[in-house]
């Protein structure tokens, strides 16, 4: 792979390279996809599949060839055991999130490119590999989706009258949790689907809330958390303090996303 190596490149250059790699990450992971493949079981039972390792190596290389000097920590290098030092900056890249998701044959499975800039996350590319789309923000600077209709901005909504629309992991779509918390506010559907998909549609406004109840990984969450605040949008914990980074182990606490208030 010939990629040119950026000088002390800015942070639209970074957001350029991350879109790139996850679009063709992306095209990766249709063409396995096509062709069929195995699934495995990591030491912590979650899935894994050639397009994991393959979408990874694809983006580390990308990344390490064309800044060097940003530290990446990616999910399926650090399932292996292999430690990266970190610094103020560091990319944080799930290259397939929602396994289980692709390997049931379902659409909402993503890839993640985000950048982690003293404990925030600045700026991320997230494909959804399965809808040929592509969304990409810049906290500050605004948020995009492109596809076969081009490229447009997206924002977040303010909530409909109706009550909001809500989405939540399959996994917790039972967990009286979820409808505890929700038993305060006027809801007027839940939709149960995976991955980082779920960040995205509340961040282009075709959803209102995510209310994660269960663990998720920094990598997991890193770039569609810069996509949706770029978008107009909110990640908090539960108290409401800013969902940040650098945490021990790169494990999140149960979190909650919104679009616009």
């Amino acid at each position: 792979m010939n990629i040119p190596s950026l000088h002390a490149p800015d942070d639209q250059a970074l957001l350029d390279l991350a879109v790139r790699l996850a679009t063709e990450a992306a095209a990766l992971i249709r063409d396995i996809r096509a062709r069929g493949f195995v699934t495995h079981t990591k030491t912590d039972d979650s899935p894994v599949t050639e397009a994991d390792h393959a979408a990874e190596a694809h983006i580390l290389a990308g990344l390490r060839a064309a800044a060097p000097s940003i530290p990446v920590i990616a999910e399926e290098e650090a399932a292996a055991g292999i430690k990266v030092e970190t610094d103020r900056t560091y990319w944080l890249v799930d290259p397939l999130d929602g396994t289980r998701e692709f390997a049931a044959g379902r659409e909402d499975f993503t890839v993640n490119i985000g950048l982690v800039r003293d404990h925030r996350a600045v700026l991320g590319a997230v494909a959804l590999p399965a809808y040929h789309q592509v969304y990409a923000g810049r906290v500050g600077h605004g948020a995009w989706r492109r596809d076969a209709n081009g490229q447009h901005a997206i924002h977040t909504r303010t909530p409909p009258v109706a009550g909001l629309d809500v989405l939540a992991s399959r996994h917790y779509a039972d967990d009286p949790r979820l409808k505890a918390l929700l038993a305060q506010q006027p809801v007027a559907s839940i939709r149960n689907i995976g991955s980082a998909a779920k960040f995205i549609r509340v961040a282009e406004g075709s959803a209102d809330l995510y209310p994660r109840l269960g663990p998720t990984m920094e990598w997991d969450t890193a770039a569609p958390q810069a996509v949706l605040e770029a978008a107009g949008g909110s990640i908090t914990e539960f108290d409401g303090t800013p969902l940040a980074y650098g945490k021990a182990r790169w494990r999140n606490p149960p979190f909650i996303c919104r679009g616009a208030q």
